[in-house]
């Protein structure tokens, strides 16, 4: 991998392991429908923004913007439906831990839309970092008792992952199309916006927003870094070494949020969470160095 995919490997790590967090605020009083739109709305202002300084054109031809629409639809809409209404019902270490099988649905995302090969190293890389995440919020896990909140709340991550595995597919079929990454984050946010304003409006949900400090400033902080910034990175990647390895950034993010969790929600520590943890790392490390021969997983 190269210095600058590592780099944006890194960012995405670093902002998304903070996300899970960062989503609890905005829990609140507001319909996950609501706050999903208007996150992913301003980011697709933004974006919008940046792509008239960039000179990029917005304009494409229908059966493009029925690939974008399947981009947003299922990696900005459904995807963060799922995750937003998972974490009402479950802890969100447990939603981490769903997410971290990116690498291999993924993997399979691919397999299934573009014929490629599935890479042996990458799969077994993922499923070292998977079983590493799984030894750290091992205690969480079992401490779970079993409830229809459970049953819903995986139900729901598990949706989120299969949304996010498609989205990923409709990018690569976008960058086939010619389509840039501020392209794809312009129409696809804003796609994935209104396809949430539909979702509250077919619900009967009332789109309010909350004036407080905490859902504010949360507001703020999903949109630009962990949407416009976050997903600009991730696309790259996506675009550069392939779904398989750039949703390895799945497996890392909960890691992040763990040590997050431990300053601010009273984590302790265990002699199995520390191995969860050597072992993520060395599924990451795997799934990324290069081979002999000088070719990437």
């Amino acid at each position: 991998m190269s210095v600058a995919d590592t780099r944006r490997f890194l960012a995405c790590v670093l902002i998304w392991g903070t996300t899970w967090l960062a989503i609890t605020f905005q829990l609140g009083s507001v319909a996950p429908e609501a706050s999903v739109a208007w996150r992913f709305g301003l980011a697709a202002l933004i974006s919008g923004g940046i792509c008239r300084w960039q000179g990029l054109g917005l304009r494409f031809a229908p059966a493009v913007h029925v690939h974008l629409f399947g981009f947003g639809a299922s990696m900005f809409g459904v995807g963060y439906l799922c995750v937003y209404y998972a974490e009402r019902h479950v802890a969100s270490g447990l939603v981490a831990v769903g997410y971290s099988v990116l690498p291999l649905t993924n993997m399979i995302g691919t397999r299934l839309a573009f014929g490629h090969p599935l890479n042996r190293r990458a799969g077994v890389g993922g499923l070292i970092g998977l079983f590493g995440v799984a030894c750290v919020f091992w205690p969480e896990l079992a401490g779970i008792e079993a409830s229809r909140d459970v049953l819903l709340g995986s139900l729901l991550t598990a949706g989120g992952v299969l949304a996010s595995s498609v989205g990923n597919v409709f990018s690569a079929r976008l960058a086939m199309d010619g389509v840039q990454v501020w392209q794809k984050m312009v129409w696809g946010m804003g796609y994935g916006a209104l396809c949430c304003l539909a979702a509250a409006a077919l619900g009967g949900q009332t789109l309010g927003f909350e004036w407080t400090a905490g859902y504010v400033l949360s507001w703020l902080y999903l949109a630009v870094f962990g949407s416009v910034f976050a997903f600009f990175f991730y696309l790259k990647l996506l675009d550069s070494i392939g779904g398989g390895r750039a949703g390895y950034v799945g497996v890392m993010t909960p890691v992040l949020a763990l040590l997050l969790s431990s300053l601010f929600e009273h984590f302790s520590w265990s002699p199995l969470s520390l191995l969860g943890l050597a072992a993520a790392m060395a599924g990451n490390f795997f799934i990324l160095r290069p081979d002999s021969a000088g070719r990437r997983a």
